[in-house]
C-alpha cells in the first residue's frame, strides 16, 4: 500500500524517522558500511553524543530530547556533512529493500545518491521532490526548515505503513479465529455424519425380525447380537459423548469470540443425534426380546414336534393292520362259536379304538400349534397329521360296517365264554393304562424352575403311588386266565388257540407290566437330573442377583455425587476438576465389575434363564445406568473445562466465580445444576435488573442464556450473560475499521491490496468470500469488505 504523507514542518516526534528505523531489526543489508548498523538504544545515544558533542551538547533520552527538533537538526547537519547523505538512502531502503538495488548506492557520489533517493520516494512514497541535491551537497549549511519538512514527510509516510500493519494483523487475528472455528464446525458435521450413518445403517440389521427355522441358527444370531453390544457399540458410544463434548466446546469458544452460537446442519444437532440414538437403542431393545421370544419360541417348537413324533409313532404302531382286520369276511365261514367270538372282539376292539380317540386329538391337536408358532417343517406335519386322521375317520368307518355285519348274525351267537370276554374287557383298558403310563413315563418336558419341576416330582410321586393298585388289577387279570386253565384242566377242555375276544396275551401283559416297572426309576433319574440343572440355575440367578444388587446402587450413588460436585462451589475449578477426573477413574476402574456381570449374564442366558426374582435390575439396566453415568461424568468434566476456560478468558477471579456459583445455586430450587425461567427471571430482579414489567427485555436476555430455547439456563449460560457485558472482544466495526485502513480510506478493498497487506493464507481466505463491491464508485476487482466484516459477526450472511 502506497501512503498518501503530508509534507509539512513538524516539530513532535521526529525522532521516528531516525531513531525508530535504526533500530536493529532496520538494517539494512544492502549496504556495506557498518556504521550504520545501530544494535541498542544505549550504543545509539552514545554514537549520537559522539558527534553532538562536537556542537558543545548532548542528549540523555532519546525521544525527549530529540522531541522539539534542535538536537536532531545538530545530528542531521552531521549527517549531511557526513556520510554523503547515505541516511536518506537508508531511510528509503528501510521502508522497502526493493526500492534500491544493491550496486545504484555509490559513496563517492552523494549527489547521485541523494537523487537516487528523491526519485525512489516519489515514485513509491508519493514523497515530491522538494529539495535539490546540489544545494545540500554543496551548501555549508543547508536550510533547516526545508530539510525537516521533507524528512516530516517521511514521517507520516512510514507511520501509514506501520498503521496498515496493525490493521492487517487485526484481521489476521479475526480470521484465524474464523478459520480455526470452521475447522471445529467440519469436524463436527463429520463426526456427527459419520454417528448418523453408522446408526442409519445398524437400525435396518436390527429391525430384520426373519425368523431362524432352527435353534442353532438363532443362538448364532443371539451371539451376532452379543458381539455387538460389546465390540461394536461402546466405540460409538465414546464418539457420541466426545461429540457432545466437542459442541459444547465449539459454542463457548464462539462466545468468547463474540460469534454467533454454531448451527449444525440440519439433522446433524445434538438433539438429532440425541433421539437417532434413542431410536437405536429402542429397536435394540426390542430386537433383543424378539431374539428371546424366538428361541423361547423354536425350544418350544421343537419340544412339541418330538413329541408329536412320538405320539404319531406309537399311534401309527397300534393301527398298523387294523383296516386290514376290520376289513376281513370270516364272519362268513364261521361257526356259531367262533362268530359269538368275533363279536365280542369286535366290541373289545371298539373299546380300544374310543380309548385311543383322546391320542389322536393330542395328536391333532399338538399338530395345529406348530402351525400356529410357525413350524418351519409344518408341510411334514400337516402331511402325516392328515394321513393319521384320514386313517382315523376309515378305522370308524370299518369298524361301524363290521359291527353291523356281526349284528346280523349275532342270532347265531350262542353263550360267550365269559372268562374270555371279561379278560378281554379288563385287559384292554389295563393296557391302554400301561400304553398311557409308559407314554407319560418317557414324556419330554420343558421347565424353568425349581417349583416347576417339583411339581413334576409331585405327580410321578403320586403316579407311583398308584402302582400298588395297579398290580392288584393286573393280578385280577392274570387271575382271569388262571382261572381258564384251572377250568379247562377241571373239566377237560382243551385250549386251542388265542382268546378270540381280544388280541392281548398274559404275555403281553407281563412284559407290558416289566416295562412300566423298568421306566419308573429311569423317570426318577431323569427328574433328579432336572432338579440339578435348575438349582445350578438357581444359584447362578442368586449369582447374578448378588452382583446386580451391588452395582445398581453404586451406579445411582455415582452418579449423586457427581451432580453433588458439579454444584458444589468449596474449592478451585482446578480442584473440582481434579475431584472429577479421581472419580472418572474410579468408574473405569469398576469396569470390569460390569464385565463380570456381563459374564454372568451371558451365563444365564445360555441356561435360558429367563427371570430372577432375587433382583429387580436386569442386565438392561445396568447397560443404561452405566452408559449414563460415563456420559455424565465426561459431560460434567467437559462443563467443568469450559468454566476454566470462560474464567481465563474473561478474568474472571475464583472468588467472584464462587459468588456467581452461590447465586445460581440459591435460585436453582431444583438443586438440579439449571435454572428455569421464573427462577433466572428471580435471580436477575435480585441483582438490580429491572424486569418487573420488561418482558421484551426478559425475552432477549432468555435468547442469549438459551438459545436452543430448552426451557432451561444453565451454569455455564449464566456465567457467559454476567460477563459477556463487560467483556473485550473484537466488533464487526473493529474490522470493517481495519479493512478500511488497508484500503486507503475507501469503501473497497482490491485484490492486489489483499495479497500485499495479508499473509498468503489469510489473503485468499478474504478473496474467497467477499463479494463483489457494487457501489458507484466500483473499479475492476474490486470487493466488498463491509458485508465480509458483518458476516463474520453473523450479522448478514456470507
Amino acid at each position: 500500500m502506497k501512503a498518501s504523507p503530508t509534507c509539512q514542518v513538524i516539530s513532535v516526534q521526529p525522532t521516528c524517522c531516525l531513531t525508530k528505523y535504526f533500530y536493529p531489526h532496520s538494517q539494512c543489508n544492502e549496504f556495506k558500511d557498518t556504521s550504520f548498523l545501530i544494535f541498542s538504544i544505549q550504543t545509539f545515544t552514545a554514537w549520537c553524543n559522539s558527534h553532538l558533542r562536537k556542537a558543545g551538547t548532548q542528549i540523555e533520552n532519546i525521544e525527549e530530547d530529540f522531541r522539539n527538533g534542535l538536537k536532531l537538526m545538530l545530528l542531521l547537519e552531521f549527517f549531511i556533512v557526513p556520510f554523503n547523505v547515505s541516511w536518506l538512502c537508508i531511510m528509503v531502503h528501510k521502508y522497502d529493500n526493493h526500492c534500491i538495488k544493491h550496486g545504484k548506492y555509490q559513496r563517492d557520489d552523494p549527489i547521485g545518491n541523494l537523487n537516487t533517493a528523491f526519485e525512489v520516494a516519489e515514485k513509491y512514497l508519493d514523497i515530491p521532490k522538494m529539495l535539490d541535491a546540489d544545494d545540500i551537497v554543496n551548501t555549508p549549511k543547508p536550510d533547516e526548515k526545508a530539510i525537516m519538512t521533507y524528512v516530516s514527510c517521511f514521517y507520516h509516510a512510514f507511520a501509514g505503513a506501520e498503521q496498515a500493519e496493525t490493521a492487517a494483523n487485526r484481521i489476521c487475528k479475526v480470521l484465524a479465529v474464523n478459520q480455526e472455528n470452521e475447522k471445529l464446525m467440519e469436524e463436527y458435521e463429520k463426526l456427527a455424519s459419520e454417528l448418523l450413518e453408522w446408526i442409519r445403517r445398524t437400525i435396518p440389521w436390527l429391525e430384520n425380525r426373519v425368523a431362524e427355522q432352527t435353534m442353532h441358527a438363532m443362538q448364532q444370531k443371539l451371539e451376532d447380537f452379543r458381539d455387538y453390544r460389546r465390540v461394536h457399540k461402546p466405540p460409538k458410544v465414546q464418539e457420541k459423548c466426545q461429540l457432545e463434548i466437542n459442541f459444547n466446546t465449539l459454542q463457548t469458544k464462539l462466545r468468547l469470540s463474540n460469534r454467533p452460537a454454531f448451527m449444525p446442519s440440519e439433522g446433524k444437532m445434538v438433539s438429532d443425534i440425541a433421539n437417532a440414538w434413542k431410536g437405536l437403542e429402542q429397536v435394540e431393545k426390542g430386537y433383543e426380546e424378539w431374539l428371546l421370544t424366538e428361541i423361547r419360541r423354536l425350544e418350544r417348537l421343537d419340544h412339541l414336534a418330538e413329541k408329536f413324533k412320538q405320539k404319531s409313532t406309537l399311534h401309527e404302531s397300534w393301527t398298523t393292520g387294523k383296516e386290514e382286520l376290520l376289513s376281513q369276511k370270516d364272519y362268513e365261514s364261521a361257526s356259531l362259536m367262533e362268530i359269538r367270538a368275533l363279536m365280542r372282539k369286535h366290541e373289545a376292539f371298539e373299546s380300544d379304538l374310543a380309548a385311543h380317540q383322546d391320542r389322536v386329538e393330542q395328536i391333532a391337536a399338538i399338530a395345529q400349534e406348530l402351525n400356529e408358532l410357525d413350524y418351519y417343517d409344518a408341510a411334514t406335519i400337516n402331511a402325516r397329521c392328515q394321513g393319521i386322521c384320514d386313517q382315523w375317520d376309515n378305522l370308524g368307518t370299518l369298524t361301524q360296517k363290521r359291527r353291523e355285519s356281526l349284528e346280523r348274525v349275532e342270532k347265531l351267537w350262542e353263550t360267550i365264554d365269559q372268562l374270555y370276554l371279561e379278560f378281554a374287557k379288563r385287559a384292554a383298558p389295563f393296557n391302554n393304562w400301561m400304553d398311557g403310563a409308559m407314554e407319560d413315563l418317557q414324556d419330554m418336558f420343558i421347565v424353568h424352575s425349581i417349583e416347576e419341576i417339583q411339581s413334576l416330582i409331585t405327580a410321578h410321586d403320586q403316579f407311583k403311588a398308584t402302582l400298588p393298585e395297579a398290580d392288584k388289577e393286573r393280578m385280577a387279570i392274570m387271575g382271569i386266565h388262571s382261572e381258564i386253565l384251572k377250568i379247562a384242566q377241571t373239566y377237560g377242555i382243551k385250549v386251542v388257540g388265542e382268546n378270540l375276544y381280544t388280541v392281548l396275551s398274559p404275555q403281553d401283559i407281563s412284559n407290558k407290566w416289566e416295562a412300566v416297572k423298568q421306566l419308573v426309576p429311569m423317570r426318577d433319574q431323569t427328574l433328579q437330573e432336572e432338579v440339578a440343572r435348575q438349582q445350578s440355575n438357581e444359584r447362578l440367578r442368586r449369582q447374578f442377583a448378588a452382583q446386580a444388587n451391588i452395582i445398581g446402587p453404586w451406579v445411582q450413588t455415582k452418579m449423586e455425587e457427581i451432580s453433588h460436585v458439579s454444584i458444589d462451589i468449596a474449592g478451585s475449578l482446578e480442584e473440582q476438576m481434579s475431584n472429577l477426573k479421581t472419580y472418572e477413574q474410579n468408574i473405569i476402574n469398576y469396569k470390569s465389575n460390569i464385565d463380570k456381570l456381563e459374564g454372568d449374564h451371558q451365563l444365564s442366558q445360555e441356561g435360558l434363564i429367563f427371570d430372577n426374582k432375587h433382583t429387580n435390575y436386569t442386565m438392561e439396566h445396568v447397560r443404561v445406568g452405566w452408559e449414563q453415568l460415563l456420559t455424565t461424568i465426561a459431560r460434567t468434566i467437559n462443563e467443568v473445562e469450559n468454566q476454566i476456560l470462560t474464567r481465563d478468558a474473561k478474568g474472571i477471579s475464583q472468588e467472584q466465580l464462587n459468588e456467581f456459583r452461590a447465586s445460581f445455586n440459591h435460585f436453582d430450587r431444583k438443586r438440579n445444576g439449571m435454572m428455569d425461567p421464573d427462577d433466572f427471571r428471580a435471580c436477575l430482579i435480585s441483582m438490580g435488573y429491572d424486569l418487573v414489567s420488561g418482558e421484551v427485555e426478559f425475552a432477549r436476555i432468555m435468547t442469549l442464556v438459551d438459545p436452543n430455547n430448552t426451557g432451561v439456563v444453565t451454569f455455564q449460560a449464566f456465567i457467559d450473560f454476567m460477563t459477556r457485558e463487560t467483556a473485550e472482544t473484537d466488533t464487526a466495526e473493529q474490522v470493517m475499521a481495519s479493512f478500511k485502513i488497508l484500503a486507503s480510506d475507501k469503501l473497497y478493498i482490491t485484490v492486489e491490496e489483499l495479497r500485499r497487506e495479508l499473509p498468503p493464507e489469510q489473503a485468499e481466505y478474504c478473496i474467497s468470500r467477499m463479494t463483489k463491491y457494487i457501489g458507484g464508485d466500483a473499479t475492476p476487482g474490486s470487493l466488498d469488505y463491509i458485508s465480509f466484516s458483518s458476516a463474520l459477526y453473523g450479522e448478514s450472511d456470507l
